[in-house]
């Protein structure tokens, strides 16, 4: 059933922690847009005569002092990011610079209305601010460290500031599934490829067309990226690869995908071609996406295809030459999983996204995410991706790379953890290793002999519109903060 009232979260419980995330969706912070929230938070702490600090790369440390009685207890980092994934549904006119989320209780969960929801993180930045707003939580000195522009590039976490950790011990919120507990993530480094292609005019008796893949779930590169989940870009290429071989037109742009570490929803291409060929690709149009709902079925049910006239006002297109390089490669791009985890039972063990593809006026771009639980692993499949780029002649540039985190199963933190679970929840937590970045494993390379895990409540389609987050879980999640606070 769906509720309509206009801040529902107001009324759930616990308390302290729902209000805390009512502000965050109050406040757009969108990545690159954080610099509102973290002032926020800042005068908040301060009015609470909290100890507050800003680095130089614009993370936000406020520190706590132990409660009564447990100031020889070990210092405690919580740490979460500020911003979040600025998704939303093509009909939004949601403006994440400027509009709070808006939300929605429905079924026991929370989502909000056309755009992704933020709880990741900001279910987790919640929980910290809960514990710093309490007088009643017992717990040993505490550093909240918020971090910027983690769904972006993890900059945040790769500028932290040198020294200005002394917790040894880090609780990371996060995490997505309740009842698990990561020791473990992949790295990862994105790859960026460019060329300027030359464009000529297109036929004097051509017309300009639009073919739009929609439809599709999406979802997290990492988390999502072995579960079949099909990419507009990927299915765009493939429509396009056949349309070159078997009929005559040019193209003109291309525009698929919004971030490098979201599985492509949605892909355009603008064409131009003779009314004689409409019908003929209208036809493969129809059969390859009667091809694709066979193989997606189950899983992109809502998947469309739609060929429309397009009012374009550009008639650059590029060469027939160029046009087959270009399909080619796009084509010809690794995505998806590369292997499975020899060790880790269901783990993705090397993956690939093609996250985003642009031409426009001959400006072609593209950027892809490599990750890996192997450094030397997440390298070579960059290496791979260079190489493609190479043969197309594109440049490619490797960014923000980021370590991946080593498990380690024997930790003083994860045996008080697992005792903790399983008293509270009354079941065992599963030790599991992510398929996707977290800044785990930069702030661990910062700080040597660090012990960390990372956990939180159910989310379900992070990064995508289809973001929610399960109402019951934060109360569990939340209970399970408090008692391993009281117990470091």
């Amino acid at each position: 059933m769906l509720s309509l009232i206009k801040k529902p979260m107001l009324d759930l419980q616990p308390r302290e922690i729902w209000q805390q995330f009512q502000v965050l969706c109050d406040t757009p912070r969108p990545s690159f847009e954080e610099d509102a929230i973290r002032q926020q938070l800042f005068d908040w702490a301060i009015d609470r005569n909290l100890s507050a600090y800003i680095d130089p790369c614009g993370n936000l440390l406020i520190k706590k002092p132990a409660t009564p009685g447990m100031q020889d207890r070990a210092t405690i980092v919580l740490q979460g990011h500020l911003d979040i994934v600025a998704q939303k549904n093509s009909d939004s006119v949601h403006n994440f610079s400027t509009d709070p989320i808006q939300t929605v209780i429905e079924d026991g969960w929370i989502t909000a209305v056309g755009t992704t929801l933020g709880a990741d993180n900001g279910i987790g930045v919640a929980a910290a601010l809960a514990v710093l707003a309490s007088d009643d939580i017992a717990h040993g000195p505490i550093e909240a460290l918020f971090t910027i522009e983690e769904e972006t590039s993890l900059r945040g976490a790769t500028e932290l500031e040198s020294g200005i950790l002394a917790g040894k011990i880090l609780l990371n919120l996060d995490s997505e599934d309740r009842g698990d507990v990561y020791i473990g993530c992949a790295g990862g480094v994105d790859i960026n490829g460019s060329k300027q292609f030359e464009t000529i005019n297109s036929s004097s008796c051509a017309s300009s067309y639009e073919i739009k893949i929609c439809g599709l779930r999406g979802g997290h590169s990492g988390l999502d990226i072995h579960k079949g989940i099909a990419s507009a870009n990927v299915l765009l290429a493939r429509l396009l690869y056949q349309l070159n071989r078997d009929t005559d037109f040019s193209l003109s742009s291309l525009n698929g995908g919004t971030l490098r570490n979201a599985i492509a929803r949605e892909a355009v291409a603008t064409i131009f071609c003779s009314e004689s060929e409409v019908e003929k690709i209208s036809a493969i149009i129809d059969r390859q996406l009667s091809q694709f709902k066979s193989e997606l079925k189950g899983v992109d049910d809502y998947l469309d295809i739609r060929l429309r006239p397009d009012s374009s006002q550009s008639s650059q297109v590029l060469s027939k030459t160029d046009q087959s390089q270009l399909i080619n490669l796009i084509y010809s791009l690794p995505h998806g999983v590369d292997s499975m985890s020899r060790d880790l039972a269901g783990v993705t063990h090397t993956s690939n996204n093609l996250g985003v593809v642009t031409l426009t006026q001959g400006a072609f771009e593209v950027c892809l995410l490599a990750r890996s639980l192997e450094d030397s692993k997440t390298q070579a499949m960059a290496d791979k991706v260079a190489a493609c780029l190479q043969l197309a002649g594109l440049s490619s540039q490797f960014e923000s790379p980021y370590p991946g985190w080593l498990p380690e199963p024997n930790t003083g933190l994860l045996k008080q953890f697992l005792e903790i679970h399983q008293q509270e929840m009354g079941f065992a937590a599963a030790v599991k290793v992510i398929h996707a970045g977290l800044e785990c494993g930069i702030i661990g390379a910062k700080y040597p002999g660090m012990q960390m895990v990372s956990f939180g409540p159910n989310i379900r389609g992070a990064h995508s519109p289809d973001e929610r987050l399960e109402i019951s879980s934060v109360g569990d999640f939340w209970r399970l903060l408090v008692k391993l606070l009281a117990s470091l």
